[in-house]
Order: C-alpha cells, then structure tokens, then sequence
C-alpha cells in the first residue's frame, strides 16, 4: 500500500499537535524535495537528520527531528520515525551545537557506517564527495538495495552487493549498469575542463578512453619490473640511503639512461676532456631516482628496512598480476608528488594528450602548446602574469623521468637529450628537486607559483635540446594515465 499524501498526514498533524506541524513540513519538504514518502530511504532519513538539519535547517534542531518523527509515524514508517527520536540522532545534534560542524560531520560519518547502509568504495568505483546526478543516483540506488538486504535479514557482504548493483544492466537504464553510467558522466566533466584550448585537445579522449587501456602484449615496464625483483633479495643502499653504484649503473646501461644523459657505465673514470663521465651513484641517474619513488611511495611495492629495499606484499602481489601492475604503474605518470597542485597535474595532463597520437614533438613546442592550454584554464605565474615555459619546468621534468623510469620514452630521431648533469660536476646524493612555489589563487587566476632559475625562457637550440616521443607502449600508459585521471572521484578540498 502507497504511504499516504503528505499533504493529508501535515493536516492530521495540525489536528492533534498543531504545535509541532509547521516544524514537520519544514523537515518533510528537506527530506522528501515534493516526493512521495514511499521513495524515500535510510539513508536519505540519516543524511537529513545527521548532515542537513543541523547545518542548513535554521531553527530548533531537537523539535524538527521530533515532528519528522511524528509525521513518519502517521504514515506507517516506523523504522526510520525511530532514527528521529534515537540517542544517535540526540548525540549528533549536540556534538554539532557543542563542538562544531568539524566534529559533528565526523559523527555522522561514523554513525552513518555502522548502519550498513552507506555504499563501500570498491575495486570498480571510489565514490565523490561532490557527485553528478548520474553519480548520485547509482549512489542512492546502491543505499537501498543494502538497506533492503538488511532489513530481509541477508548476510550482507557490502562490497560485493555494491559491486554487483553497479556492473549489472538494469532495466530502467535501458540495459546500461551504474558503473558506466557514472563513468561517462565523469569523463564528460573531465572533457568539458576550463578554456577554450584545453576543450579543444581533450575532446576526442571523450569516447578513445571509455573502454580500460589493456596492458600490450609485449614485455614492458621493464625496469619496474627489473627493480622488484631485485628487491626480493633485497637491494643495499648507501650511507645516505641512495642505490648503490653498481646497481644504479647496471640499470643505466640496461635501460639506456646512460646514453640519455651522457654518461658512460664502465668503472669510474675522471670523466676529463671529452670521454663521457661514469656513472658514480644514484644522483647521476635521475631515472633511477623516479623508479625508487614510483615503486616506494606511489605503489607501496618496496620499502626500507635499514639500509635495504625490500618487496613488499603489494609489491608481490603486483609482481604476480601483470594487469594489475600495468594499471598501477601508469596511472603514476599522473599522481602528484607532495606539495604539488593542479597546476602541475594540468601540465602533465596537456602534456601527454599531446604526446599521445606518438609524433616527435621538440621540447619548446611541447612547452608552448602546454602554456596555451594551462593560460586558457587561467592559471597565472607568481608575479600575476601568463604562464611561460620556464613555470614547466619542474613538472615536465618529473614527467621526462617518469616516461624514462618505466621505459614509456623512445629515443628521438634527433637522438638522445642533452646532459641533465653537466660532465665532470660533483655528483651528490639523489635529492628531490626544487619544487615550485605555492599555488595561490582562485579559479579566475590561480598562480603556477615560482619556479628556482633566472626566470628567463630558454631559447634558440637549448630550447629544443629535448625531443619528446613515446613507444608505442608509452602511448598506451598515456592513454591509461588519462583514464585513471578522468575517472578519478571528485573531492571537496582537503579530503582525500
């Protein structure tokens, strides 16, 4: 039987407890938004009760939870009348009134999770804080269907009824599944970006990442994987906890990092005159620097014990699920490193939906393509001026180690890249580089924030010392790189 009109329980409230009515019709117009009761849910009823009424309901909180619960009862809803008058509801509302909405939005979240109806994240989808209606929606649907599991009095495995309420065609999509429904609705808002220029060169990755970038058939990633496997004897480092020589000079001359950067990987020489300098240690190797913290800190596949690297179990675990390991690593051409903001991501971004398509592309040309995207995003340099290509320096630097690190970079027709290291300087221990200035700003004009150098924009042949191309895996990471990006949930600022 359909749950009776509200208009018809608001006049049976104003009958025997008029006092208490207009309160009820201010929280049923909240709750339900004009909706017959019957399409309402627990989640929707603790949502209100614990997150709407004591942040955006003016007046007394304790007495519109009080007639919510009276007119919820009227209609044969007593489950969720209960929720209105329970010691959950009571503390919430004076944790708010007492502590602020810091500690009462921790309250709800904590309560609203030991009730079992709140969706999990799960392999296939990390829920928004700010979600699109398709979003929403698949959210809302998954709440019920928890909700109505509990209530049969199912064992209710909620990772696996999310999973299976996301991935499975439904009837009223016309057959599609949440899953893809929410997927394209993030794509979408990925594409539409901010600017002109940046519309323009996303576009065309609406529809080529829909489907996941599966993993070539070919060896790849092979210095990852190269670098795990060591690991699972252990890798010795120095006294100032770098890789050692003899290591990071085998991988310089396996990966070709050597040739990329003018050095040599036999024994040590003086590097005099015009004989290339050997490698000395880790700092000579920017590559190998960026593969110890993709494996470290990015994937959580190595750790330090003493002066040793060591696997993890993640790390086996990826070294054992090639699919896995594939999806992992590249969407770490894209993770930003402590400290940096969406400025440098955007960089990274532009940069490798040019790259994308495998044209060889000289560095100066890369830099101005990409400041005509981030000035059209409005993004402005410290000094309240346009982004030139001195301010990407530090992130398309990352992302040159990055390509090198997992074996994405080819060897340019033009041939290697100047020196990162000028031959014969003192090599010292692998350090992170300078990272740029804060990012200050609004969307109107956010700062790129300053970048260390004379601020002047390289020119002539050093502007075009390094020609960027990509493998033909490469371009595949990119492609998968770009889809984690796009897919990603969207968060309020400051949570994760």
């Amino acid at each position: 039987m359909p749950a009776p009109d509200v208009a018809a329980l608001l006049a049976q409230l104003e009958r025997s407890e008029p006092d208490i009515a207009e309160p009820a019709r201010v929280a049923v117009e909240w709750l339900a938004g004009g909706e017959a009761l019957e399409t309402i849910s627990q989640f929707d009823v603790c949502e209100f009760l614990w997150y709407t009424l004591p942040i955006k309901v003016p007046g007394d909180q304790a007495t519109i939870a009080r007639a919510l619960g009276k007119l919820l009862r009227l209609a044969g809803m007593e489950r969720y009348a209960a929720l209105c008058d329970s010691p959950a509801t009571a503390r919430i509302l004076l944790t708010y009134a007492r502590e602020g909405e810091e500690a009462g939005t921790s309250a709800y979240h904590r309560e609203l999770e030991s009730t079992g109806v709140l969706p999990p994240d799960v392999a296939e989808l990390s829920w928004s804080s700010i979600m699109g209606p398709e979003e929403l929606g698949a959210h809302v649907a998954c709440a019920a269907a928890l909700e109505l599991a509990i209530v049969a009095g199912e064992p209710v495995d909620r990772e696996e009824l999310t999973r299976r309420w996301l991935t499975a065609p439904r009837t009223e999509l016309g057959g599609d599944c949440w899953l893809h429904r929410v997927h394209g609705e993030r794509l979408n808002r990925w594409v539409l970006g901010r600017g002109t220029a940046r519309r323009e060169l996303a576009q065309p990755f609406e529809v080529r990442l829909h489907a996941p970038i599966e993993a070539p058939a070919e060896p790849h990633l092979e210095p990852l994987r190269w670098l795990l496997d060591l690991a699972r004897t252990g890798v010795r480092l120095t006294e100032r906890l770098n890789v050692g020589r003899a290591v990071a000079a085998e991988a310089a001359g396996r990966f070709g990092w050597a040739a990329r950067t003018g050095l040599r990987t036999g024994a040590v020489g003086t590097g005099s005159g015009t004989e290339p300098r050997a490698v000395r240690g880790e700092a000579d190797v920017p590559a190998m620097t960026e593969l110890r913290r993709i494996a470290v800190h990015d994937l959580g596949a190595l750790r330090r014990s003493g002066r040793r690297l060591v696997l993890t179990t993640t790390g086996r675990n990826l070294l054992d699920d090639p699919a896995a390991l594939w999806e992992a690593a590249a969407a770490t051409l894209l993770v930003p490193a402590p400290g940096e903001h969406d400025f440098e991501i955007s960089i990274r971004e532009s940069a490798l939906m040019i790259l994308v398509d495998g044209d060889a592309v000289p560095d100066g040309d890369l830099r101005d393509r990409v400041a005509e995207v981030v000035n059209g995003e409005g993004w402005r340099s410290a000094d309240g001026g346009r982004v030139t290509g001195v301010d990407l320096s530090h992130p398309l630097a990352r992302l040159r180690h990055r390509l090198d690190a997992l074996g994405l970079a080819a060897d340019p027709p033009s041939g290697p890249a100047a020196p990162t290291r000028a031959p014969g300087s003192a090599a010292g221990p692998a350090t992170e580089p300078a990272a740029p200035g804060p990012v200050t700003g609004s969307a109107d004009g956010p700062s790129a924030g300053s970048v260390a150098g004379d601020g002047r924009e390289p020119s002539g042949p050093a502007r075009d010392a390094y020609v960027w191309r990509l493998t033909g895996t490469g371009r595949r990471a990119a492609l998968a790189a770009l889809r984690a990006q796009a897919l990603r949930p969207r968060q309020y600022a400051g949570l994760g």
